[in-house]
């Protein structure tokens, strides 16, 4: 065969380089009905300490708890929580219920500012007494019973006071009037 007609071969042995996450399989040997995942193990061994301590609970109900058991082993060989497998999940849980409830920055835990205490001083003093109205200072003119309005000497003779800005504007151009 010439070179110009023999396919490519690509091949990838990244497979056999990865550690499987299957337990029970040594070189061309496996268990029976294996491999198995961690979950399955702990199932597994999980489930038959449980039957032997317990077997004179169950042991009138015959094969039907053992089969429960086997069941169980199957039943876990895919588990994910979340996308996860179970241990990484459970992992995952038990690190969050151990962790500092304020959380990390930059890797060190997160903690409250000490408090410091306000030093300084102030004083509360008495209100100052109303000026009575007969005291007024001159060119302000006492309330008028008909208006209720306190008026000005300026006012009086047809000058607006200054009191907003638009007023102060409007007296700078002449036309305090309008």
């Amino acid at each position: 065969m010439s070179e110009e007609t023999r396919p490519g071969v690509a091949r990838s042995y990244t497979s056999a380089r990865r550690h499987p996450w299957v337990l029970g399989k040594l070189g061309d040997w496996t268990m029976p009905f294996g491999p198995y995942t961690p979950a399955q193990l702990v199932v597994l061994g999980g489930g038959a300490f449980v039957l032997i301590q317990t077997f004179s609970w169950w042991s009138w109900a015959g094969p039907v708890p053992v089969v429960a058991w086997l069941v169980s082993v199957w039943a876990v060989r895919g588990a994910q929580i979340a996308g996860q497998n179970p241990f990484t999940a459970i992992l995952g849980v038990l690190v969050v219920l151990t962790r500092h409830p304020a959380g990390r920055i930059g890797g060190r835990t997160a903690r409250d500012k000490q408090h410091s205490y306000f030093g300084g001083q102030f004083i509360i003093e008495p209100a100052r007494a109303a000026t009575p109205a007969a005291a007024a200072p001159a060119g302000v003119a006492a309330a008028g019973p008909a208006t209720g309005v306190v008026t000005s000497g300026a006012q009086a003779s047809g000058v607006r006071a200054a009191g907003s800005g638009l007023d102060r504007l409007l007296a700078g151009a002449g036309r305090a009037d309008a």
